[in-house]
């Protein structure tokens, strides 16, 4: 049988290991398991497969995560953050859950797209760091492997993102650095606050080179 979606949560400590187990978790905190809300949120469960979801009606957790109405909120292990919505509000449907979850799950390696760039954004990161690639590419599984692995080393400090440049919404990101396909792969850094950045143009994508790039535009 497939596993249960979501998995219900009966106390503090199984809600903590749900949480910590996962990049991006997603849990439902209801008073009544077999409300409107509860049934759009399991509704979401089913659409968003690769996301964990968790429901809970204890006491003892609602409490513990400082919930006292309806709520459904997304943790991330990225930046240690929370995203909470309020399901108070009637005309919160599956539609709007599942918004809320694809603008708001930010990864060690986030996938820049028009949804996620809202997220992207929105986030406390001031600094972002861009790996513009080719996914169709037969070096790509280990151009992402490498990053993923740098991207553990900066984690709480710069969100990694990966465009892809066979998506036509990635074509202004792509000339926003001046870039041409013929320079792919490439590294490029951005910090927010004053628009600063620094292009870095690879032969291969190597946790040295990534780390490297960072810690002098740090510097």
């Amino acid at each position: 049988s497939t596993a249960e979606k979501p998995v219900l949560l009966d106390n503090v400590a199984d809600a903590e290991a749900f949480i910590s187990g996962a990049e991006v978790a997603v849990i439902g905190f209801f008073q009544e398991p077999e409300s409107p809300e509860a049934s759009q949120f399991r509704l979401t469960a089913g659409r968003i497969p690769e996301v964990p979801f968790g429901l809970s009606t204890s006491p003892a957790v609602l409490s513990h995560y400082g919930v006292e109405a309806n709520t459904v909120t997304l943790f991330r292990m990225v930046d240690n953050q929370r995203k909470d919505l309020d399901m108070s509000n009637n005309d919160i449907d599956a539609e709007k859950m599942t918004r809320f979850i694809r603008i708001n799950e930010l990864r060690l390696v986030t996938e820049y797209t028009p949804v996620t760039a809202i997220g992207v954004m929105q986030s406390s990161f001031q600094l972002h760091l861009l790996l513009v690639t080719d996914k169709t590419s037969p070096k790509y599984p280990e151009q992402i492997r490498s990053y993923r692995e740098a991207a553990e080393l900066f984690r709480g400090k710069i969100l990694f993102i990966l465009v892809d440049i066979n998506l036509k919404s990635n074509e202004r990101t792509v000339s926003f650095f001046k870039l041409t396909k013929s320079q792919l792969p490439a590294l490029a850094i951005f910090n927010a606050p004053d628009e600063e950045q620094d292009v870095l143009t690879l032969d291969e994508v190597s946790v040295d080179r990534v780390q490297d790039f960072c810690n002098s535009f740090i510097e």
